[in-house]
């Protein structure tokens, strides 16, 4: 027992400090980890691995014989509980040395393992993604490389490999393997070309920077696609695109130069023409001349269609939109192509709606032109019957219907009617023309907010319909206007069943009167007899020449017709006239000339007029004689300037300007011009009232002309001369630049001798 304190104290100080030591360090030395589940080593072991791993099983040992020495000791002495309880706990602790030592010599190891395990994995998961990528661009045929910072390619698929020819391009730059980079217009962009075995190829090269997740290396990748074809074909489409442009500005040119030459030659002839309708001529030669100016005016036409047509082409076509009368547009375009359809025995005719407004926006010269052509069509393809136009109102939508009884068209005809250059119909149903006037007139009325159709019957006829919004109307007061027109007129009409018969009992009904119409005597007689049975007497019989006979034995059969106030007028072509006066034609009141004007029949009708409209040149075939007007007195610098380079149209020009009352001086060239208004010397010049010029001629150009003329002017602060500019040239941008520069007003070629003269006494008005 004596030696009991000695192994206590043994026991104390083989165990109590490395403990303590222990504890201190665990307490106090060693912070736990952020993360309890992380691999990462802890900051308390800083220690180096060779103490921990020696120490621990030294410690460890040792108190495995100190519990053995005390359990022994404890035994022989008697104290069982003491020394077991003493050894047992020796051995814990010498368990828990080597459990902390197995632990600080294995995780370090394992962690090494992981680390190497998720570089290896990282590595792995790089190069599948770097393959998968690799084969999708392989397949889209795109190349794609990696390259470092300073342009070494790291890694490049089999399309670079193919189109350089290098099977191992690693290490080597994009430039020493001949590869050519053009800066594009985005950032990171460009334009490569490769020399490949089929010729160069052209790629839209892309570069973007990454940073390498492992290294934290930046890697330049690249990624380019084959666009050669695509090249070629922006290329060649780009060429066509020149080639077009230059073919149409050389079509510009043709068909400007065409038409100065072909309207230089027709003004001429219209212009002799209208001076030859000013003298004495037989009705023979007066319709020889009808014929010669319809011809100039159908060429005249022809030109207007080529220009046209180029215009809308390039996108240079402009409406002119004004307010303008809808029902006079109609009737004047019929009133024209009248002589042709009485040429070939039809009939033309013309009804305008009660709701039609009186007024409304519109191009008049272009609708115009759609009426003379479809209804010139017409006309020329109707041998029997005769054609209708007709004009009504669907809502807010103006429709102008032109009926014919012509051979109609099938499906396939309709079809390719408006296209250019097309005509339909059998080749012994087609006539003159170039196929264009139909396509220009749709694509008029397109441009108008319209639109042109067409529906036939082969055998029976056609029917074309011209559509356009109603615009700067009231259409809610449109029908008042003209619905009570006729109110109090009883209308017989004795003409046979057609488009003129049609037309004249449309417009009466229009106008607020009541009409019948008889076709043969007996129907005349019935709708006579009717009126008076029911005290509704007839007020007006109107009788087209063909029924003059039935009309004679009309009043034979009736006398009572006679004893009653009946106005009887009678109904003509214009080329059935033959010179007659009116009072040669006993028992008829007044006459009218067909096709109608709706004025002229209501004057008729209302007893205003008892003679026949005045009608120009055209349909009036009565021989006449109109005197030369004296010279109006001019001072002797003064009068109109002409300046015209063809003889023949300076012929024309001055002839019916001397016959309006002008003193003409002309001179044929923009230098006899220059002289005459700047060069001359000052006592030598003279200052004419107003300048004529055509805007070619040789010595200069019209516009240049008028530029230095209004400078002069300037200068010299006088007043302005009005210049009157004649022009082939009817694009909207010359007439435009033109007024410009000066221009008073500019004219078509061939100017029309009335429009002319009017201009000149708008300009010289006070």
């Amino acid at each position: 027992m004596s030696d009991l304190p000695n192994l206590r104290k043994r026991i104390a100080t083989e165990f109590s400090a490395p403990k303590r030591t222990l504890a201190s360090r665990r307490a106090s030395e060693m912070p736990l980890a952020d993360d309890p589940h992380s691999l990462e080593p802890e900051e308390g072991f800083n220690a180096p691995k060779e103490r921990h791993a020696a120490l621990k099983p030294a410690l460890a040992g040792a108190g495995l014989l100190g519990s053995a020495a005390i359990l022994g000791t404890g035994i022989d002495a008697g104290f069982y509980l003491l020394s077991a309880g003493l050894a047992v706990a020796g051995v814990s602790g010498a368990a828990l040395l080597l459990k902390d030592w197995y632990r600080a010599s294995t995780i370090p190891a394992a962690k090494g393992r992981l680390r190497e395990e998720k570089a290896s994995d990282s590595r792995w998961e790089r190069s599948e993604t770097s393959q998968l990528l690799s084969t999708i661009h392989d397949a889209l045929g795109d190349i794609a490389i990696i390259r470092e910072p300073g342009g070494k390619i790291v890694q490049a698929n089999s399309v670079f490999c193919r189109m350089t020819g290098w099977l191992k391009p690693e290490g080597r730059t994009c430039e020493a393997l001949g590869i050519e980079f053009e800066p594009a217009s985005a950032p990171h962009r460009y334009r490569v070309r490769i020399a490949t075995d089929a010729g160069t190829k052209i790629f839209d090269w892309h570069d973007v920077i990454a940073r390498e997740p492992a290294s934290g290396t930046f890697m330049l990748h690249s990624i380019a696609r084959d666009v050669t074809e695509e090249s070629r074909i922006a290329r060649e489409s780009e060429e066509a695109r020149r080639r077009a442009e230059h073919a149409s500005q050389a079509k510009s040119r043709l068909l400007a130069t065409v038409s100065h030459e072909i309207r230089t030659p027709l003004s001429g002839i219209l212009g002799m023409s209208h001076l030859i309708s000013q003298t004495r001529l037989t009705s023979e030669q007066k319709n020889y001349l009808a014929g010669m100016r319809q011809s100039g005016h159908a060429l005249v036409q022809l030109v207007d269609d080529l220009l046209d047509f180029s215009s809308i082409e390039a996108g240079r076509f402009q409406l002119r939109p004004a307010p303008e009368p809808l029902r006079e547009t109609i009737e004047s375009v019929v009133e024209m192509l009248s002589h042709r359809a009485h040429e070939k025995g039809i009939e033309i005719g013309a009804t305008i709606a009660a709701d039609v407004p009186g007024l409304m926006d519109f191009d008049a010269a272009r609708l115009r032109q759609v009426l003379f052509n479809v209804v010139g069509n017409a006309v020329k393809f109707t041998h029997t019957g005769g054609v209708l136009v007709g004009a009504a109102r669907e809502g807010e939508t103006i429709v102008i219907s032109v009926d014919d009884s012509g051979p109609g068209m099938n499906a396939r005809e309709q079809a390719r009617v408006f296209d250019e250059f097309e005509q339909a119909g059998t080749h012994a149903q087609r006539a003159g023309g170039a196929g264009l006037g139909l396509a220009i007139s749709r694509r008029i009325m397109e441009e108008h907010g319209g639109s042109l159709t067409l529906s036939s019957i082969p055998g029976t006829g056609s029917t074309f319909q011209i559509r356009f919004p109603a615009l700067g109307c009231d259409l809610s007061t449109a029908s008042l206007a003209r619905k009570d027109v006729l109110g109090m007129s009883r209308v017989l009409v004795m003409a046979p069943a057609g488009p003129a018969s049609a037309a004249l009992s449309a417009t009466i009904r229009t106008l607020g009167g009541s009409c019948e119409r008889a076709e043969t005597l007996e129907g005349a007689q019935a709708a006579a007899v009717k009126a008076l049975s029911m005290g509704l007497p007839l007020t007006d019989i109107i009788v087209d020449h063909r029924h003059a006979a039935q009309f004679r034995r009309l009043l034979a059969h009736i006398p009572s017709l006679e004893q009653q106030q009946l106005r009887k007028t009678y109904l003509i072509n214009p080329e059935a006239r033959n010179g007659r006066q009116i009072n040669q034609m006993d028992g008829y009141d007044a006459w009218l000339i067909r096709p109608l004007r709706e004025k002229s029949l209501v004057e008729v009708l209302r007893g205003r007029m008892k003679g026949m409209e005045v009608r120009d040149a055209f349909n009036d075939n009565r021989p006449m004689l109109r005197e030369v007007p004296a010279l109006r007195d001019r001072p002797a610098e003064g009068g109109v300037l002409l300046a015209e380079d063809d003889p023949v149209n300076a012929f024309m020009v001055r002839s019916v300007l001397e016959r309006a009352g002008h003193s003409v001086r002309v001179v044929d060239d923009f230098g006899a011009l220059a002289v005459t208004l700047f060069d001359a010397p000052a006592g030598a010049r003279i200052t004419p009232e107003l300048i004529i010029s055509d805007l070619n001629m040789p010595g200069g150009d019209g516009l240049s002309m008028l530029e230095r003329l209004r400078q002069h002017e300037r200068q010299e602060g006088v007043k302005p001369v009005p210049v009157i500019i004649l022009t082939s040239d009817t694009q909207p941008d010359m007439r435009r630049k033109l007024l410009s520069a000066g221009a008073s007003a500019v004219l078509s070629k061939p100017a029309d001798p009335k429009a002319l003269t009017a201009e000149i006494d708008r300009l010289l008005s006070p």
